[in-house]
């Protein structure tokens, strides 16, 4: 890009490094008038978007994102995110399936997608997703927490009590959490 947009990008980060998002914001869609397929300042104005709660107009600028970056794993990753927390379940797991088809190791679009399947109640998909988080991902407690709780909710206590214990090695506070929010009172490691 031109000496213009390397200047209108920098004074973007000046301001949030100092905290100014609604400056920064302002700047963004300058951007945007004058790039409109600017993937970074869509990106960024989403996600500033999201913060202040103006989901609908985040998803907006997330949806055209999708559109010019339709074989980015991120953005796609991004996407599902941001439907998810809108509570757009279908609409987010195709979003994370996507993700996870354009970029099989993004362990995060693994944890998003088995995220989502448990709002819908499908704990058997939930649980696929979850395990290749926790495969792409084995010292994250997030997605082990997340199987565990899976386990728990299928009546598989014992399934439960093998990850509790797994994350008794690395993880201990998480492990007691689960015990306490379970009531599965596991040993100690050996």
């Amino acid at each position: 890009m031109d000496l213009a947009y390397q200047f209108e990008k920098w004074k973007a980060i000046g301001l949030l490094v100092l905290g100014r998002k609604a400056a920064a914001r302002l700047v963004f869609d300058t951007m945007l008038q004058r790039w409109p397929d600017d993937a970074y300042a869509l990106a960024s104005r989403a996600h500033l978007l999201t913060e202040a709660g103006q989901v609908q107009a985040a998803l907006a600028d997330s949806q055209r994102l999708v559109v010019l970056r339709a074989d980015h794993a991120g953005t796609w990753f991004n996407h599902g995110f941001m439907l998810e927390a809108a509570g757009e379940l279908t609409e987010a797991e195709a979003a994370f399936r996507r993700a996870t088809e354009l970029g099989p190791e993004l362990d995060r679009a693994w944890y998003g997608l088995g995220l989502v399947l448990i709002r819908l109640q499908r704990y058997e998909e939930a649980v696929s997703a979850l395990k290749r988080n926790t495969e792409l991902q084995p010292m994250s407690p997030y997605g082990w927490y997340q199987l565990a709780r899976v386990h728990v909710d299928r009546h598989q206590p014992d399934e439960a009590v093998k990850i509790i214990r797994h994350l008794k090695g690395f993880e201990p506070k998480v492990a007691a959490q689960l015990e306490r929010e379970t009531g599965l009172l596991v040993g100690r490691v050996s």
